[in-house]
C-alpha cells in the first residue's frame, strides 16, 4: 500500500504561531474522526516560510496568504491545493491588573503608544501593520527606540506579562490564551484582518492524505474550534 492509504503514517505540517492552538485542536479532532495522525510544527511565520523554501519535507503548510503566494511562485506548494482556513484580527495586550488605558479609538491608540515606555510587536503581519500605523501617524521616529520586536515564535504577550513592554500588538489568536495579560481588540477604524491559508507542499509524500486534512480545516466542522481560538471563518 502507498503512504496515503496508511492512516497510521503521520502527516507533518508547519505553521506560524498564530494558528498553532487551533491546528493542534483540529489535528486531534481529525485523528479521532479518520484515524490519520497529524503532527504540526509551529514556529514564526518567517521561519516557517524559510524552511519550506529550503526544501524541508513537510506535507502541508499553513501561513498568512501572502506568504503562501510567495511559496507558490517558488514552486514549493501545489497551488491547486490552496484553501483559506481562517481570519485573525489584531489585538492589544496590557499587563493584568495594570492601570486602565484607553484603547478604544485610533486617537486613543496613538496616544497610548506615545505614553508607553516600551511597545512590543511581532515579526509577522501584525507587526508590519503596527509599523505602518506609526508611519502614518508621524510617530515612527519618536517611537523607534521604544519598539521591541519579539523573537520569532515568542508571543508578544509574554513580553507584556513579564514587564518588558507596556503594550503588545499581535494577532488575537496568539494573545488570548496567555496568562498575566488583558486583551483588547484593535479599534475597527485601524483593524486589519489577516487571512491564513493552507496548501499541500510539493515535497509531500502523502499529498492525498494532506488534501484530506486541509479539506477538514476548511469544513464547517472546524468552525467552532476556530472561534474558540480567536479566529473567524
Amino acid at each position: 500500500m502507498t503512504g496515503d492509504s496508511l492512516a497510521s503514517v503521520e502527516l507533518v505540517g508547519i505553521s506560524s504561531m498564530a494558528t498553532r492552538h487551533v491546528l493542534s485542536e483540529l489535528a486531534d479532532d481529525f485523528e479521532q474522526r479518520s484515524g490519520q495522525q497529524v503532527a504540526i510544527v509551529s514556529v514564526g511565520g518567517v521561519e516557517a516560510a524559510r524552511r519550506i523554501d529550503n526544501g524541508e519535507s513537510f506535507d502541508f503548510v499553513v501561513l498568512a496568504t501572502d506568504a503562501i503566494e510567495r511559496l507558490a511562485l517558488g514552486g514549493r506548494i501545489d497551488h491547486t491545493s490552496r484553501i483559506d482556513v481562517a481570519r485573525s484580527g489584531m489585538a492589544v495586550a496590557v499587563a493584568a491588573g495594570s492601570p486602565p488605558v484607553d484603547l478604544g479609538s485610533e486617537l486613543a491608540i496613538r496616544t497610548a503608544l506615545l505614553r508607553a515606555r516600551a511597545i512590543g510587536y511581532s515579526t509577522g503581519p501584525s507587526g508590519a501593520h503596527l509599523l505602518r500605523l506609526c508611519e502614518r501617524w508621524g510617530i515612527a521616529d519618536t517611537l523607534s527606540q521604544r519598539l521591541v520586536q519579539a523573537p520569532p515564535g515568542v508571543p508578544v504577550g509574554t513580553l507584556v506579562a513579564e514587564g518588558t513592554v507596556e503594550l503588545g500588538f499581535q494577532q488575537l489568536s496568539e494573545l488570548i490564551r496567555l496568562e498575566g495579560i488583558e486583551v483588547v481588540d484593535l479599534p475597527p477604524e485601524i483593524q486589519v484582518m489577516t487571512v491564513f491559508s493552507a496548501a499541500v507542499c510539493t515535497a509531500s509524500r502523502r499529498p492525498a492524505a494532506a488534501r484530506g486534512f486541509l479539506a477538514f480545516l476548511a469544513s464547517p466542522e472546524a468552525d467552532a474550534a476556530k472561534r474558540r481560538n480567536g479566529l473567524t471563518v
